[in-house]
């Protein structure tokens, strides 16, 4: 999967304007510097910090108001200033010189999991691939857990904590397919939680006994082949699954085509003869 992943991050950064897409979109927040270049005024360019109100201080206008604007409205609003009574058609271009205002979390099964500030229009793929792509503990689905209403908070989000936090839910194998849908655009303050494969464990006749990852939809069969197949000893019409039902655990003798769940035990009895 981390060949995959890597192949279409580099696609979608090497489309034509694809950087510049990101950060037009970009919306402005406190912390954040702005890379402000006026064509042929040097006095006028220069990087600016955005303070905690959302403004900052600038040549001739003073103070200007831009947080919760994007890059190209930041733009449009100073070449307005600038051409009411100091130049005559100025040409403005304003960029994020470092990302500072927006966070999102990544949990689970990734190789560095913990907060990045999110740049542009950053995509699932991006963020997985800023935390080191996911490890080989990773199941099938991820969850983009986002605060309601925009509110960003001040850390991750799982899904137990808020209910009226919307959970996003994420097939692996179609991403790493190139499915698109599951390619989500992230936001300010969303959790991204990579779970862990299920597992199933195998014992008794078995060549290689022990715990093994599975998919949904695993069968008995399946999860035996995981586990290097029955021993000479070994009899496939006694294969027994421990499962816990209501609370209890319970044994009972299953088919090869029946399919396992998690946190099931096979176990491959011997042959009566």
């Amino acid at each position: 999967m981390r060949t995959v992943l890597v192949g279409i991050v580099v696609s979608a950064m090497a489309a034509t304007g694809a950087y510049a897409r990101q950060q037009s979109d970009y919306l402005i927040g406190s912390q954040d510097v702005l890379t402000v270049t006026v064509y042929d005024q040097p006095e006028l360019s220069g990087k600016f910090n955005v303070e905690a109100d959302g403004s900052f201080a600038y040549p001739l206008l003073g103070r200007i108001v831009a947080g919760g604007l994007t890059l190209r409205a930041l733009e449009v609003d100073l070449r307005k200033r600038l051409s009411d009574g100091y130049l005559k058609n100025p040409q403005v271009s304003v960029a994020i010189e470092q990302y500072r205002s927006q966070r999102i979390f990544i949990m689970g099964e990734v190789r560095a999991p913990g907060t990045y500030q999110l740049t542009g229009d950053m995509t699932l793929i991006e963020a997985l691939a800023r935390a080191g792509s996911v490890t080989a503990e990773a199941g099938d689905e991820m969850l983009i857990v986002r605060p309601p209403d925009g509110r960003s908070g001040g850390g991750p989000v799982l899904p137990t904590d808020d209910e009226n936090a919307e959970i996003i839910r994420v097939n692996t194998r179609d991403l790493q397919s190139g499915v698109l849908s599951q390619n989500v655009a992230l936001r300010d303050g969303d959790t991204l939680v990579v779970l862990r494969a299920q597992s199933v464990y195998v014992f008794g006749q078995v060549k290689n006994p022990g715990a093994f990852a599975t998919e949904k939809g695993t069968s008995v069969l399946q999860a035996l082949s995981l586990a290097g197949g029955v021993t000479d000893r070994g009899s496939t019409g006694r294969v027994f699954v421990v499962r816990t039902v209501d609370g209890k655990k319970k044994e009972f003798k299953v088919k090869l085509t029946d399919t396992v769940e998690p946190g099931d035990t096979l176990i491959v009895k011997e042959r009566f003869f």
